[in-house]
């Protein structure tokens, strides 16, 4: 792994509650808690990729996947967590310069996440159960994370007609790339006026207050 890739200017992303740590030390304590039965879809690695290829080049996605220990990715097989870890924060690191921080970066990817997800045979089918509401895209949003990775529990709870929560616990992405996720999630289905906000339980547990317009 290129360990210098994420720059010092790079925002700080906290990995604690209450605390801002630098992106390499939240990548370490991420990493650390990883076993080898942690797993994520190979289209988010494709995805990550082509999104570091048209900001930066070919060259600077050369060097991005050299974070990962394989060469070629099949969309829908499962391939570890750390290695996607690596890859996603090299990735931020080198992008943050152009996209306004690391957390803005990170953000982005979460999103082309959410894109690649949805165009899918498995998101289609999400955006077929949701019929077109965004409440019943996020009543069915803990599906769609066990169709996508095999760690982690997420659970939702309602507050309103338009005002929710993820409960997102066991997960190793850090929230600018949840938020990211959600909130390309919600605008695919036409919510307006998103608005979320994370809020840090531990390391791998976090809770996304959502609403909408």
């Amino acid at each position: 792994m290129d360990v210098s890739t994420p720059s010092e200017e790079a925002a700080q992303a906290g990995s604690e509650p209450g605390r801002v740590v630098d992106p390499l030390t939240q990548l370490a304590r991420r990493l650390a808690s990883a076993t080898a039965q942690d797993k994520t879809r190979g289209m988010f690695f494709l995805g990550t990729l082509d999104v570091v290829r048209a900001i930066a080049g070919e060259a600077t996605r050369e060097r991005c996947a050299r974070a990962t220990k394989e060469t070629r990715f099949v969309p829908f097989f499962l391939y570890p967590v750390n290695d996607f870890l690596r890859l996603t924060y090299c990735a931020a690191g080198l992008l943050a310069p152009r996209l306004g921080g690391f957390d803005a970066a990170m953000m982005m990817l979460g999103e082309k996440a959410t894109k690649d997800f949805l165009e899918s045979a498995v998101g289609r089918t999400l955006l077929s159960v949701a019929n077109g509401s965004p409440r019943r895209l996020v009543d069915n949003m803990p599906w769609g994370y066990a169709a996508s990775v095999s760690y982690g529990k997420r659970t939702v709870s309602w507050s309103g007609e338009r005002e929710g929560c993820l409960h997102v616990r066991g997960d190793f992405m850090p929230p600018p790339y949840h938020h990211g996720v959600l909130r390309a999630a919600l605008e695919a289905l036409g919510a307006r006026q998103v608005r979320i906000e994370g809020r840090e339980l531990e390391l791998l547990d976090c809770d996304y207050s959502l609403a909408w317009e």
